[in-house]
């Protein structure tokens, strides 16, 4: 664990970098360049994410919320952790970063 005396203060930025190693199985993109990370917040040492998914139905859901919260926590200066799975406003493709559709072939 970080010494809390020598702990330099959680960023956004960090949280963001650890998100990208979370990705939608079926797609195989990380969930921040794909949109489906909505908004995050750090207070302290907490840290909460709002983040959709591709649809309701996503049989991946349950893997990307937990794989989400696992990369989170694996952050030493974090402390809790909360990811709330949102649908509003529903997810739609334009909330793909701009570079991705060329990779995906769109």
């Amino acid at each position: 664990m970080t010494d809390p005396q020598t702990a330099q203060p959680l960023t956004e930025d960090q949280v963001r970098l650890a998100l990208r190693r979370v990705k939608d199985p079926e797609i195989n993109l990380n969930i921040v360049d794909l949109g489906l990370v909505y908004g995050i917040s750090v207070d302290g040492r907490d840290v909460t994410v709002d983040m959709s998914l591709t649809s309701p139905g996503c049989p991946a859901g349950p893997q990307i919320g937990s794989e989400a919260e696992e990369a989170l926590r694996a952050i030493p200066e974090v402390g809790g952790v909360a990811v709330n799975i949102v649908w509003s406003p529903p997810w739609t493709p334009e909330r793909i970063e701009p570079r991705v559709p060329a990779y995906l072939g769109f």
